[in-house]
């Protein structure tokens, strides 16, 4: 697997970025201001993240998402690090996400790679998106805050 930074005027791989976050229009708007990167097994697109610039020294982690027949693999904690590594290449301190309270494996995740828990936005999910979500059978309303320093 490889990854690398998607080409100035390469299609993104839509199809994957709706999978973690289901509202086209706000994946959109993340990705005309980030640097969407994508893993390749052979010349198949299998996962993708984006890191977008959020404060001076600081990075949000957007949008981690493995095609689901690779889901399991180890990928999505490859996305992680390798994201990880190249916000601390460009210089940044900080690296933030968020994920759904109902993300559980997300959030089992994001931990064992050195995020920490550091606050909630209360029903994130249910202002900003028009459909209800749901996942694990939970109703995903809050946004948990992540960071950690590089």
């Amino acid at each position: 697997m490889k990854i690398r930074q998607l080409n100035a005027g390469e299609k993104a791989p839509m199809e994957l970025f709706l999978l973690a976050d289901p509202s086209e229009e706000i994946v959109k708007d993340y990705m005309k201001r980030g640097d969407c990167f994508v893993a390749e097994s052979g010349e198949k697109i299998i996962g993708v993240y984006v890191l977008l610039p959020t404060r001076p020294k600081t990075v949000e982690l957007v949008n981690v998402a493995v095609a689901e027949d690779q889901q399991g693999k180890g990928i999505g904690k490859q996305l992680v690090l390798d994201a990880i590594q190249v916000a601390r290449s460009k210089g940044y301190q900080m690296i933030e996400l968020g994920t759904g309270n109902s993300s559980i494996g997300q959030l089992a995740l994001y931990q064992k790679c050195g995020f920490r828990i550091v606050g909630i936005d209360i029903d994130f999910f249910v202002k900003h998106y028009h459909e209800e979500i749901y996942e694990n059978g939970i109703q995903c309303k809050d946004m948990i805050r992540l960071s950690r320093e590089l």
